[in-house]
């Protein structure tokens, strides 16, 4: 059973080199089973889901991207993707609520488009929510459009997500009345509403956690709904409680270890055992600050996933397998 059964909009945030886009594309494969439609969104310009995917660039257009996770059952359901683009993203906004057709395409070649969205950084991030909130509230202008179970935006970084999601704050300066207020103002009511989950991906480290911990309260303190927090990267746990705190004290047998050497039938000498027993502290000493980093988010107050770590790497047989992860978790 899924923990957030009544969530249409997972905004997926982390601090950089976490993972973000990783869980992203996981999450929707996880969450398109049982013969779902699910949107998975990309809002920074990087095209990282055609890269996650390895497909060509994505346009401004919605794609079919792949098939879910299947069920218990084995019905799939399917994957789309979308870069949403600012400029694009005001283009059609202006045919879809002013059917400025042909017009609009005309501001854009006059440069317009580009200074609007840039002179004020507020209006790009209402243009790039506002398609979000049109993929997740399907009304009758955009006719034909896919209605999706789920979407699934890969947001910005962790230190940028409040002020990107608290459009109407944003605003608050540059419009206080009109279309693009109201637009603002109806967004809100979906990103503050138990319809919206904002889940943060950190790893066991004692920056991206703290980050994690902050974004957690400024999240908060905008009224934005905090989702779950997604420990990504978890290495494996080859070696006993008991022999981590011998690692770490310098108490392993060294005449154990070269009996292991001599029955693999490995050449070793003295500095190969000494090299080993200094990477064995290592680990012992980095299994200890991973500890003390879990414990940090087991009391953040929020619920909590762990995801695997990959050696060689995220290909699109490890997305689906952390989509079965997060599915035997809750998460999806």
């Amino acid at each position: 059973m899924s923990d957030w059964p009544r969530v249409r909009l997972h905004v997926v945030t982390g601090k950089g080199g976490t993972g973000k886009s990783t869980v992203a594309s996981a999450l929707a494969l996880a969450l398109a089973g049982a013969n779902k439609n699910v949107l998975l969104c990309e809002v920074e310009g990087r095209q990282g889901i055609a890269r996650m995917f390895d497909v060509d660039p994505l346009p401004y257009e919605e794609r079919r991207l792949t098939t879910g996770l299947p069920d218990e059952s084995g019905r799939r359901g399917v994957v789309h993707a979308l870069h949403i683009d600012a400029e694009e993203a005001l283009l059609e906004y202006l045919a879809m609520y002013y059917r400025l057709g042909r017009a609009g395409r005309a501001l854009d070649r006059f440069g317009v488009v580009e200074f609007a969205t840039t002179i004020a950084p507020g209006v790009r991030d209402v243009l790039l929510t506002g398609k979000v909130y049109e993929a997740v509230q399907r009304n009758a202008r955009n006719r034909g459009a896919i209605q999706y179970d789920a979407v699934v935006l890969d947001a910005p970084p962790t230190g940028r997500i409040t002020q990107f999601l608290n459009v109407s704050n944003e605003l608050a300066g540059l419009a206080k009345v009109g279309p693009i207020r109201n637009q603002s103002d109806t967004m809100m009511t979906l990103f503050r509403s138990p319809r919206t989950a904002v889940h943060l991906v950190t790893v066991l480290e004692e920056m991206p956690v703290q980050e994690t911990a902050d974004g957690i309260a400024e999240l908060r303190e905008a009224a934005l709904p905090v989702g779950g927090v997604i420990v990504n990267q978890i290495r494996p746990r080859d070696l006993s409680e008991p022999e981590l705190a011998a690692a770490r004290a310098g108490r392993l047998d060294r005449a154990l270890i070269e009996a292991d050497l001599d029955r693999a039938g490995l050449p070793h000498d003295d500095t190969l055992v000494t090299g080993l027993l200094a990477e064995a502290h290592d680990h012992a000493e980095r299994r200890a600050l991973e500890d003390s980093q879990r414990a940090v988010v087991a009391g953040l107050g929020v619920p909590s996933y762990e995801l695997p770590r990959f050696a060689g790497g995220i290909d699109l047989g490890a997305l689906y397998e952390l989509a079965a992860v997060m599915r035997a978790q809750g998460l999806a």
